[in-house]
């Protein structure tokens, strides 16, 4: 049965919306910096918290099997109207430290339910080409954490306000347009319990262990890349003396990650997801550590080069979740993806804390040299002989 054509539309365009609360508050780091009077430190904070908040929410989610015994569309639409709202806490007048994290926390607990909720949603209308699906969801959701950039970079968008209502705004008609167009697919089925103690022996299956490892890997990267692009652009701005607009060229950067998604979909019918991930690993890895030499390149070739970072730091994302889900047995897809991305962004956490407080102790342009590590290591995982 071939989905109506604007299913698959819809369901892009949502998760776009609605992931659009993800980075909000990075957006607004300064407003807030101001109200809570918190220093550098509060960029690791906010993000850490919104990654605590998903790991959460997924687990919770899994375990309550919440999208199997209700509609998930209407499980869409509710959390994507409690993210909302956590949202639009931002905008408190004497927003505390306390405050700020919980509404960061709630923001990524409800995303739970929108992010993985959507690319279920997806699988219940494609049994066939839902590698290339994926790649286009998680591709709206890149785009989605990086558009609170381009509100901010609006001149329009300068006040904190604006760009907190219209993210808000947007996951909201994101959430809207899921329970109006999206009914439950035709394939959708109960799936059995989550079992999380099999999590060992999961690990004991080589292709879901390599799959896994790699994912670590590039997670260590991703969103401390992410969370402190920010940091890096204004640092060659003030060596360089040459005045851009810093959110309009972070939402370029991570924005570009999203078609890099589709790309790599495209490239894993070709080529095979494995290839895709390994391409991806060694470009953003060997741009870790050519980190320190771009601040001394001329803007153009420095702009060029974290564009192309930013693509490939996230292009293997979706290829890494179909590696593992075609590793493990059927009943154990739901588990093994679980599992997978809670330690997956449990590792983020780590390493957007470790930058946060390297920040006042290193050079900027050393920073990001730490993040190599993950590449690495997941390009070793990935490519390692099965055994």
């Amino acid at each position: 049965m071939k989905p109506k054509p604007h299913i698959l539309p819809t369901i892009v365009l949502a998760q776009f919306a609605c992931t659009a609360t993800w980075f909000a508050g990075n957006a607004i780091i300064d407003e807030l910096a101001s109200k809570t009077g918190l220093g550098p430190e509060i960029i690791g904070h906010v993000i850490s918290a919104v990654q605590f908040g998903f790991i959460t929410g997924t687990l919770v989610f899994a375990l309550l099997m919440i999208a199997d015994r209700y509609s998930p569309s209407k499980v869409f639409f509710v959390s994507a109207l409690l993210a909302s709202l956590c949202n639009f806490a931002l905008l408190l007048d004497a927003i505390s430290t306390t405050t700020l994290l919980m509404a960061r926390f709630g923001t990524g607990f409800f995303l739970a339910g929108i992010y993985p909720v959507g690319m279920k949603i997806a699988s219940d209308y494609y049994q066939k080409g839902l590698g290339k699906a994926l790649g286009f969801l998680i591709g709206a959701l890149v785009l989605g954490a990086a558009f609170p950039y381009f509100i901010a970079g609006l001149e329009w968008g300068t006040d904190h306000i604006t760009v907190i209502r219209l993210t808000s705004l947007l996951a909201l008609g994101g959430g809207l347009a899921m329970l109006l167009w999206v009914p439950n697919g035709p394939y959708k089925k109960p799936s059995p319990p989550l079992q999380l103690s099999s999590g060992p022996m999961l690990f004991k299956l080589v292709g879901f262990r390599k799959a896994a490892f790699g994912y670590f890997g590039h997670m260590w990267e991703l969103y401390a890349f992410w969370a402190f692009i920010p940091v890096a652009l204004e640092t060659f701005m003030a060596q360089q003396e040459i005045p851009f607009s810093v959110p309009w060229w972070t939402f370029i950067i991570i924005g570009l990650g999203g078609f890099s998604c589709i790309l790599g979909g495209y490239g894993s019918v070709r080529y095979g997801s494995k290839k895709v991930a390994l391409f991806s690993l060694a470009v953003s890895g060997a741009l870790c550590f050519l980190s320190p030499l771009l601040f001394h390149l001329p803007s153009v070739l420095f702009l060029a080069l974290w564009c192309l970072w930013g693509m490939a730091v996230v292009a293997d994302s979706p290829q890494f979740s179909s590696l593992a889900a075609m590793a493990v047995p059927e009943h154990l897809k739901g588990t093994a993806l679980t599992l997978m991305n809670c330690i997956g962004f449990a590792i983020s956490i780590v390493s957007i804390q470790l930058l946060s407080f390297l920040l006042d102790k290193l050079e900027v342009p050393l920073l990001f040299l730490i993040l190599g590590v993950g590449p690495v290591l997941g390009f070793l995982s990935l490519s390692k002989k099965a055994s």
